[in-house]
């Protein structure tokens, strides 16, 4: 056997392993006890979240930037409740509030919220939302 071939299989062998763990993680979520979505720099990992209604999902700002987590008002379905971290009852209000410098969740902190609603819940982070700093928690009966 030669070198490159030696090379080319420990490489190939790597990204095997590597592909495995990143699969283990994507499929159990956060990976983290504590948390079900972790905030990133511009980022919700895992960006969506599947869930049973009654089920509690808790944000973690696992980044030095602060954020928010706000539902849309429009992504919200008929007969869930409005989510917002900083506990406001719609997403002018929000705006309003991280505009003032309130509503923000610092590094290592966490907001949590229980879905009693069945459906598509789509929020946002204020400061990020132009970097497309968005996520979705699906509940299921």
């Amino acid at each position: 056997m030669n070198r490159r071939s030696v090379l080319a299989s420990g490489a190939l062998a790597t990204a095997g392993a590597l592909s495995g763990c990143l699969a283990v993680f994507n499929s159990t979520g956060s990976g983290n006890d504590d948390f079900d979505v972790g905030m990133g720099d511009s980022v919700y990992e895992p960006d969506e979240i599947t869930v049973s209604v009654g089920d509690t999902v808790v944000w973690k700002n696992t980044s030095g930037r602060a954020h928010t987590v706000t539902a849309y008002d429009t992504g919200v379905p008929d007969g869930g409740a409005y989510f917002a971290s900083g506990g406001f009852d719609d997403e002018q209000a929000a705006r309003d509030a991280w505009a003032r410098g309130a509503g923000g969740i610092v590094s290592g902190d966490t907001y949590e919220h229980t879905f009693e609603t069945a459906g598509e819940f789509q929020y946002f982070c204020i400061p990020h939302e132009r970097q497309a700093m968005t996520g979705s928690v699906v509940v299921e009966e």
